[in-house]
């Protein structure tokens, strides 16, 4: 397992420019976690490849991006559901093709349906939170692992939840798939710690999102922040400073 880290909020928040000249593709980009983190790397001057399932979704992402005048973002519709590994291999080519480089994946997609005994996970639930939260993550990293160790310093930062939380009653097919994740990027990381190819976990704090809406039934979600805060610490593990934490699970959650 990855060791953890904690910083202060000044400490992970990008300097301005400091992704600049930078392409970077956010996976789920319409959502709470991926606008987030779309937003902060424009801010920081990253190209930012929007990636998800929602074409007018991600067109308002867009919009907001183009309205602040930061760098000129992309759309890449894609259901990571259904995607197979050629049509990463189609989406590598065409980053290559329009950018020609790609310095850092953020994976924010993620798919949760609801808490309920294992006994009752249908096969096909099953197999689609495998899928879509690790499967997908995996060949979207394979297409694009070429381009990314091509770059002076690249990064692929991976979203998980609280594990030990994830290992309890009810959490099912989500709750493995996050562990699964873990595993994942820990071996990325083993395999990649000697290249300019570094790998990341980020576990956010908890925030006002839809996923969150859907796993925490009693809670007052409203009361949550907006991710915004963990959408800047994602920007910030993309550039160079995040180097700091390489091999890390950066921790967001509020010390007791």
């Amino acid at each position: 397992m990855l060791a953890s880290i904690r910083l202060e909020r000044a400490a992970r928040t990008p300097a301005a420019a400091s992704l600049h000249e930078r392409v970077v593709l956010v996976t789920g980009a319409s959502g709470g976690l991926g606008r987030a983190t779309a937003l902060a790397a424009a801010q920081a001057g990253a190209s930012v490849i929007l990636l998800g399932r929602k074409p007018r979704a991600l067109e308002r992402v867009y919009d907001e991006i183009e309205a602040q005048g930061w760098p000129a973002p992309a759309l890449y519709p894609l259901d990571l559901e259904g995607a197979t590994p050629r049509d990463y291999e189609d989406l590598a080519a065409t980053v290559e093709r329009e950018f020609g480089r790609l310095d850092g994946i953020a994976h924010c997609a993620a798919h949760f349906n609801t808490l309920q005994p294992f006994g009752q996970i249908e096969p096909l639930e099953w197999a689609r939170a495998q899928h879509v939260n690790v499967t997908a993550p995996l060949w979207l990293t394979q297409a694009c692992q070429p381009l990314l160790e091509r770059a002076a310093d690249a990064a692929v930062v991976f979203v998980v939840d609280d594990l030990r939380r994830m290992g309890r009653a009810y959490w099912g097919a989500y709750g493995v798939a996050k562990h699964a994740l873990l595993g994942l990027a820990s071996i990325i990381h083993e395999e990649t710690e000697s290249s300019r190819l570094r790998s990341h976990l980020l576990l956010p704090m908890p925030m006002r999102t839809a996923l969150r809406r859907a796993a925490y039934y009693g809670e007052d979600t409203a009361m949550l922040p907006e991710p915004d805060e963990a959408g800047a610490a994602l920007a910030w593990l993309l550039g160079a400073a995040g180097i700091a934490a390489r091999g890390r699970l950066l921790d967001l959650r509020p010390q007791a």
